[in-house]
C-alpha cells in the first residue's frame, strides 16, 4: 500500500483534468445537432457528413494507446498540456473552417489532442489517488463527466448553432483550453514512470489507425457505391492488411504500443469489449436521434438539443447513486444493469412512428438512457483499471478510452450505412422520406438494442468479481 502523504492538489487537479476530459467527450457528440447546418453551409454531401463525427473518433481512438504511453513517459502533466494546447488550436481552425476538407482535417487533428488529453487525465487520477474507495470515487467523478458529456453535447450544440452559429461549438473549447493550460502547471503535479530507456511504437499506432479509418470509409461508402465495387473491396482488403500488420508490429517490437500480457487479466478484456459496445450504443444513438428529430420531425437545432435536457440532467442526478451502488453492491451488477437500462431505451426507440411527440415517443427513452449512461460509463472505467499497476495506468486508461472511441465510430458507421441502405430501397419503391428514413432509424436502432444486448452477455461472462475483489495494489509512481 502507498505509504506517501495523499497530495493536499489532488481534488483540485482531479476538478480541472475531469474539466479537459469533458470537452474532449463534449466534442465527439456537440456537432450531432450541428450537423444538418454544417452540411448545408459547407456543402456536404450525404454520405460524407458522417465523417464531421468520425474523423475525430477515429483518431481520438487510434492514438490513445501511444498518447497514454507518452503521458507515462514523459511526463503526466507534460503531455496533458501539449494535448490540450493542439485540441486548442485544432478548435479554432474548426471554427474558422470553409469548406469540407478542411472542417474533416481538422477534426482529425482535434481527435489527435483528445487522444493525448484522455489517457493523461486518467493516468493523472491513478497516480494521485491510491486504490480504493478514495479512486474509486474519483473516478466515479472521471466516469460521469464522460457519460454526461455526450449528453451534455447535444444540448450545447443546439443552443451555440440557434444563438451563435454552429461555428461556436468549437469556439467555446478555446477560451476552456486556454485556463486550463494557465492553471495545469499550478494544480496537477508531474510524475512519469523512471526507466533508463523510453521506447515509443509509432508505427503500430498509424497501422491501427489508417486501418480503422479505411475500415470505416468502406463500410460507410459501400450503400452509395455498391459492396462488389472494387473500391470498396479494396478499401477492406487494405483494412484487414493494416491491422493484420498492427499485430505483427505489436508481437515483434521490443515495447508494444499493446502488450497483450494485460489481456490475460479477465477482467480488463472484459471491460475493454463492454467499452466497445456501451460506445457503439451511446455515440449512434445521439446520431441517429438528432437525424430523426431534426429531419423528420422537422424540429430546430435548438428544440432538438433541448430535448436531451432529460438524459443529461438524468445522468448528473443519478452519478452520486451509482458511486454509491458501486462501492457496496461492486461493479458487474451495477454495469449489467446500466447496459440493460440502455438495450431498453434502444427497444423504445425502435417503435418511433412518422409523426412522433416528445412526451410518449421519446421521454421515457431518454430518461432510460439517462439511467443507462450513468450506470455504466462509471462501473467500467473502474474495470478497466481493475488490478493495473501505476506504471501501467497509461496503458489501461488508453486501452479502454481505444476501445470506446473505435466502437463509437464504426457503431455510426454501421447505423449510418444501415439507414441509408434501407431508406434507399423504400424510396425506390414510392415511399415518402419520411417515411423512408424512419424505417431506416428504427432498423438501427434494433441492431443498438442487440450490440447492447451483447454488452450484458459480455459483463456476465467476462467481468469476474473476482478480479475486482481482489486487484492488487499498484505502485508509486515515479515523481516528476
Amino acid at each position: 500500500m502507498a505509504t506517501n502523504a495523499p497530495d493536499p492538489r489532488r481534488w483540485k487537479a482531479l476538478a480541472l483534468v475531469c474539466a479537459a476530459f469533458f470537452m474532449t467527450v463534449l466534442d465527439v457528440s456537440i456537432v450531432n445537432v450541428a450537423l444538418p447546418t454544417i452540411g448545408v453551409k459547407l456543402h456536404f454531401s450525404e454520405g460524407d457528413l458522417q465523417w464531421v463525427v468520425t474523423a475525430y473518433a477515429l483518431t481520438f481512438g487510434g492514438f490513445l494507446l501511444l498518447g497514454g504511453r507518452a503521458a507515462d513517459y514523459l511526463g503526466r502533466r507534460r503531455v496533458f498540456m501539449v494535448g490540450l494546447a493542439l485540441f486548442t488550436i485544432a478548435s479554432l481552425v474548426c471554427g474558422l473552417a470553409n469548406s469540407e476538407g478542411m472542417l474533416i482535417g481538422a477534426r482529425a487533428v482535434q481527435g489527435l489532442g483528445a487522444a493525448i488529453i484522455s489517457p493523461a487525465t486518467l493516468s493523472i487520477i491513478t497516480s494521485l489517488f491510491d486504490e480504493g474507495p478514495e479512486r474509486n470515487k474519483a473516478l466515479g467523478i472521471w466516469g460521469a463527466m464522460g457519460g454526461s458529456g455526450a449528453a451534455v453535447g447535444v444540448l450545447a450544440g443546439g443552443v451555440l448553432t440557434k444563438y451563435l452559429g454552429w461555428e461556436w461549438i468549437f469556439f467555446v473549447n478555446v477560451p476552456v483550453g486556454a485556463t486550463a493550460l494557465l492553471l495545469a502547471p499550478r494544480l496537477v503535479p508531474e510524475s512519469r514512470i523512471g526507466v533508463a530507456r523510453r521506447r515509443y511504437d509509432p508505427f503500430g499506432a498509424i497501422a491501427v489507425t489508417a486501418g480503422l479509418m479505411l475500415l470505416v470509409y468502406g463500410i460507410s461508402k459501400a450503400p452509395f457505391d455498391g459492396w462488389s465495387s472494387t473500391k470498396i473491396i479494396a478499401a477492406l482488403v487494405a483494412s484487414a492488411a493494416l491491422l493484420v500488420a498492427f499485430v505483427v508490429i505489436e508481437r515483434t517490437v521490443t515495447d508494444p504500443l499493446v502488450p497483450f500480457r494485460i489481456f490475460r487479466v479477465r477482467t480488463v478484456t472484459g471491460a475493454n469489449v463492454v467499452g466497445f459496445l456501451l460506445a457503439a450504443v451511446v455515440f449512434s444513438n445521439f446520431f441517429v436521434l438528432t437525424l430523426y428529430v431534426q429531419q423528420v420531425l422537422g424540429w430546430s437545432a435548438l428544440k432538438a438539443g433541448v430535448t436531451f435536457v432529460a438524459t443529461a440532467g438524468t445522468v448528473v442526478v443519478v452519478a452520486g447513486l451509482v458511486q454509491m451502488l458501486v462501492t457496496r453492491i461492486g461493479v458487474k451488477p451495477v454495469l449489467t444493469i446500466g447496459l440493460a437500462l440502455e438495450a431498453g431505451a434502444m427497444l423504445w426507440y425502435a417503435q418511433i412512428p412518422v409523426h412522433g411527440s416528445y412526451g410518449s415517443d421519446l421521454l421515457p427513452g431518454y430518461l432510460m438512457m439517462g439511467f443507462g449512461l450513468a450506470f455504466s460509463f462509471i462501473p467500467v472505467s473502474i474495470a478497466a483499471l481493475a488490478g493495473v499497476e501505476v506504471r501501467e495506468a497509461g496503458l489501461a486508461s488508453g486501452l479502454i478510452n481505444t476501445s470506446q472511441q473505435i466502437g463509437g465510430a464504426i457503431g455510426v458507421a454501421a447505423a449510418s450505412t444501415l439507414i441509408t441502405s434501407h431508406a434507399k430501397t423504400l424510396l425506390q419503391s414510392g415511399h415518402s422520406p419520411a417515411e423512408a428514413f424512419t424505417s431506416g432509424y428504427r432498423w438501427a436502432f434494433w441492431m443498438l438494442a442487440g450490440v447492447a444486448i451483447a454488452g450484458v452477455v459480455a459483463t456476465l461472462t467476462l467481468i469476474r468479481r473476482d478480479d475486482l475483489a481482489e486487484a492488487p495494489e499498484a505502485a508509486l509512481p515515479t515523481a516528476g
